[in-house]
């Protein structure tokens, strides 16, 4: 398999348009619409999108995993997961029509079964070779210590795949805390600030703490930092790749999409600059349109040539 997302803590993600957003009053809702969802989940739908084998594996809900199971059918995912009684939880997503921000309001999920990641583990064997790339992405259910995506990265890793992080807080500290690291992670501004300790107002500051990440052995660290772009640093420095302006349908999955982009950069082995214009047109292609849904590739490929970036250091 090409490659491989895991998503621990799935989602079914209700968006409501709002004309504006104002908190203590009432609302009435210009257009509802419900995806499945989940970090990994929104990555493997748009590496489909973009005709990428894809297989997503994670734990599901038996009770309302109708809509996983049609996204899959729909794009071609080859569904791994692992699906247990009870319901998938839902996110509501507040989408401001007047600003274009969006406020998320994230339900518990799950309390996974040790069953259920047996079976986890067991789809990553199988589907996992060397150099190899696997997507672990978004928050870890109940049930689930925040080693998890230390434990399953040393054991990817031994493997020889190629492992690309997407997470915070606790999971997030313990993987970048462990004796085998992940090849790549992604964290936004603000998780890059809780790992540093300190805020980092500047791109020279950004840049100074993910290489900071980098030299404990990451081999690609990128910061994807709103509608300022994202830093891609690895060995040979520093680079900032910026998107033109994009008209905003939904904000709901574009760090996602930028995730896809990068793994689309990586499987096709391309150099650091191309793959940062990848990333960034995958997550401005994301932002014209609702869902985890990418514009036919033609498209995606003429904005990426307009992605402008610069190398910052090296």
């Amino acid at each position: 398999m090409s490659v491989v997302t895991v998503t621990l803590n799935p989602a079914l993600d209700q968006t409501v348009v709002l004309e504006a957003l104002t908190p203590g009053a009432v609302h009435r809702a210009r257009s509802v619409r419900r995806d499945a969802g989940g970090k990994g989940v929104n990555v493997a739908a748009c590496l489909a999108d973009w005709g990428l084998s894809v297989a997503a594996t994670g734990v599901l809900g038996r009770d309302n995993a109708a809509p996983f199971q049609a996204l899959m059918d729909a794009k071609g995912i080859e569904d791994r997961f692992a699906w247990i009684p009870g319901e998938t939880r839902t996110n509501l997503k507040l989408l401001d029509g007047a600003s274009g921000d969006t406020t998320d309001i994230n339900l518990p999920g799950l309390d996974l079964t040790p069953d259920a990641l047996v079976t986890v583990r067991a789809a990553l064997r199988a589907l996992t070779a060397p150099e190899g790339l696997v997507v672990l992405a978004g928050s870890l259910p109940g049930g689930l210590g925040p080693r998890t995506y230390a434990d399953l990265t040393a054991e990817l890793r031994a493997r020889g795949a190629r492992v690309i992080l997407d997470a915070s807080g606790p999971p997030l500290a313990a993987a970048l805390a462990a004796p085998v690291l992940p090849f790549a992670i992604k964290p936004n501004r603000h998780e890059l600030e809780e790992w540093a300790g300190r805020t980092l107002p500047g791109l020279a500051d950004v840049a100074a703490a993910a290489q900071d990440l980098r030299a404990r052995g990451i081999a690609l660290v990128v910061v994807s930092l709103g509608a300022e772009g994202a830093l891609f640093c690895d060995g040979d420095g520093t680079l900032h790749a910026l998107a033109p302006p994009t008209a905003i349908a939904s904000t709901v999955g574009a760090g996602d999409a930028l995730v896809a982009g990068l793994v689309a950069g990586l499987h096709a082995d391309l150099a650091l600059p191309d793959t940062a214009r990848l990333a960034l047109a995958f997550a401005a292609g994301k932002l014209a349109r609702a869902g985890a849904n990418l514009p036919p590739r033609a498209a995606v490929e003429a904005i990426a040539a307009t992605v402008r970036v610069e190398r910052l250091t090296g």
